[in-house]
């Protein structure tokens, strides 16, 4: 059994952002040489995500108001998490929703999609460096 591991490295500027992953990881397979096998991939902190869905920036504006109506940033005091010092309570709770990670087959060297599925990175509380784990398995 094959195996590759591979980390991709963000530094989003602003707050919130979706950065669409899916051409980074599609080369990652064709690296690993793997063409039957899983694709596990997944955000390495706490407050970004990781989640397939359609690339759509209608979707995309959803997402950010239906996340913030469900956990405001404003006012940070209303996070306990935020006594800590940080103002990313909100952050952690956006991650939980979105989601950790996903695991994708990978089928005649390709990730075996439904239509209009994509890959994308979501981060919550930017402005720093941040990395997402890829781990490719299979023959």
């Amino acid at each position: 059994m094959k195996h590759y591991r591979k980390e991709l490295w963000f530094e989003v500027p602003k707050r919130r952002d979706f950065i669409n992953i899916t051409a980074d990881l599609e080369q990652c397979i064709i690296a690993s040489k793997v063409r039957e096998g899983l694709l596990l991939c997944n955000a390495m902190h706490i407050t970004a995500s990781v989640f397939i869905n359609d690339h759509e920036s209608g979707l995309h504006a959803d997402y950010e108001r239906w996340l913030e109506q469900l956990a405001p940033h404003e006012p940070t005091s209303q996070y306990l998490h935020n006594r800590t010092g940080e103002d990313n309570g909100d952050a952690h709770l956006k991650r939980q929703i979105m989601g950790r990670e996903v695991m994708v087959a990978i089928t005649n060297g390709q990730m075996d999609f439904g239509p209009w599925e994509q890959v994308f990175y979501g981060e919550f509380d930017g402005g720093r460096r941040k990395r997402v784990l890829v781990k490719i398995i299979g023959e």
